[in-house]
């Protein structure tokens, strides 16, 4: 995911009624940043213009120009090919700030949203790149571990007791706002993360003490997680995130930093916390 901005111009937030976009959108415009919600259909945002944009027609990419946050196409395994012109288009144009929101799990030149990050420095003068950890949302939201709790009382992992500094999706949208406001933009790539890393198993139990209701973690292997979730999207795919699982277990995700606080001035939220806030999510 990438963000641009213009500093304390107009921007333009892509992909605004997702988990990062619309918490973004929504913090710039409480204070008080022109914004402009875009989307393939024109995102309704309090406060926001609606702006229709889609990666794949370059003529709906005029009106973003005036400064941007940008989360690029989802699912597509090269998102360089289409957002790399498109921030060259935007520095060209005017705007002197890019946010771009990769993840944790993929360092500077790495596959996808990597070699964004690589090539950002050389656009734009001032940038930021922010590298969260997987999303607390994850569990109350849409997301298939956030079902399976809702109907079975299970998250299903190939993460055995692998830990991971979970990461409010507030805390991201805090930073990206800052990172697009602020005088100057950080010029760096920062890791996001919660104030603790938890294994699955720790989530488990502190969603079962807030809400009452038993949820367990049921560990798989590898393979049971790669073909369980090739049964919900390509196999490719599947492999991909099961690997990602496979990482945690050996420990790629064990670790918190204070970015959060660093770049806002306040603690990272806490995942207990973040379930009694959206406890109603969980059903």
């Amino acid at each position: 995911m990438t963000a641009i901005g213009a500093g304390i111009g107009t921007t333009l937030v892509t992909g605004a009624t997702g988990t990062t976009g619309s918490r973004t959108a929504a913090q710039l415009t409480a204070a008080g940043h022109p914004v402009r919600a875009a989307g393939r259909k024109a995102a309704p945002v309090a406060g926001a213009e609606p702006v229709r944009f889609d990666w794949y027609d370059p003529g709906t990419h005029a009106a973003a120009l005036d400064g941007v946050y940008v989360i690029p196409p989802v699912g597509d395994p090269d998102p360089a090919a289409v957002v790399l012109p498109f921030l060259r288009r935007a520095r060209a144009a005017g705007v002197r700030r890019a946010v771009l929101l990769s993840a944790s799990s993929i360092p500077e030149g790495g596959p996808a949203v990597g070699q964004v990050h690589r090539a950002l420095p050389g656009i734009f003068d001032e940038w930021a790149v922010l590298r969260p950890s997987w999303f607390m949302q994850n569990f109350t939201g849409d997301h298939p571990h956030a079902t399976s709790i809702r109907t079975e009382g299970v998250i299903r992992t190939a993460a055995g007791t692998g830990r991971v500094g979970f990461v409010d999706a507030e805390d991201i949208a805090a930073v990206a706002v800052h990172a697009l406001t602020e005088d100057r933009a950080p010029d760096t790539g920062r890791v996001l993360t919660g104030p603790e890393a938890l294994s699955y198993d720790d989530i488990a139990a502190v969603i079962t003490e807030v809400t009452g209701r038993p949820v367990a973690h049921r560990p798989l292997s590898y393979e049971e997680m790669r073909d369980r979730l090739a049964t919900q999207m390509p196999e490719e795919f599947a492999a991909m995130l099961a690997g990602m699982d496979r990482a945690i277990a050996e420990g790629a995700e064990d670790r918190v930093t204070d970015s959060v606080q660093r770049l806002t001035g306040r603690p990272a939220g806490s995942f207990r916390a973040l379930v009694e806030r959206e406890l109603r999510l969980l059903g």
